[in-house]
């Protein structure tokens, strides 16, 4: 016969560590390249931003896992102030299209990539191909796995 409370605990600590490794992602695709981002600063900038106030430790109990069931409300503000949907928070397992968005946000911030992005305004069609191949020929001789097009249309 299945044990009640250990079926609980098993499912608790899951989303303890689905809610804390996602909230680990957002503070570093948040943080300025090379830099931590304070757990202070966040829930300041939740409360300015949301007007819902949460500590700068009740924060790090969240991304640590030892806290594990947070109210809708700071659920909501801290969605807000990453700029995701609750549900990204709370759902089990990733969300593809979330995770895609934020790998992108991240690399925009280190300022090579932004300066090479900055570079390709202008440029025709066909000449960004071309780079993506050029592009697609670094990586597979640095030995980097292939990065396929993204699932936005061309216009």
């Amino acid at each position: 016969m299945p044990n009640k409370d250990h079926d609980q605990q098993v499912a608790e600590d899951m989303r303890a560590e689905s809610l804390a490794a996602k909230l680990t992602k957002l503070y570093e695709v948040m943080s300025p390249a090379g830099e931590a981002v304070s757990d202070a600063t966040v829930a300041d900038g939740i409360f300015e931003k949301t007007g819902v106030q949460m500590s700068g430790p009740y924060l790090c109990l969240l991304r640590t896992g030892k806290r594990t069931n947070p109210t809708v409300q700071n659920v909501q503000a801290i969605a807000e102030y990453f700029g995701v949907p609750a549900s990204y928070l709370i759902d089990a397992g990733a969300d593809a299209a979330i995770e895609s968005e934020l790998r992108l946000v991240k690399a925009m911030r280190d300022n090579g990539i932004r300066d090479i992005a900055t570079r390709l305004s202008g440029l025709t069609p066909e000449s960004i191909g071309n780079l993506a191949g050029i592009v697609d020929r670094l990586r597979e001789l640095e030995n980097l796995p292939p990065i396929g097009p993204t699932d936005e249309p061309s216009t």
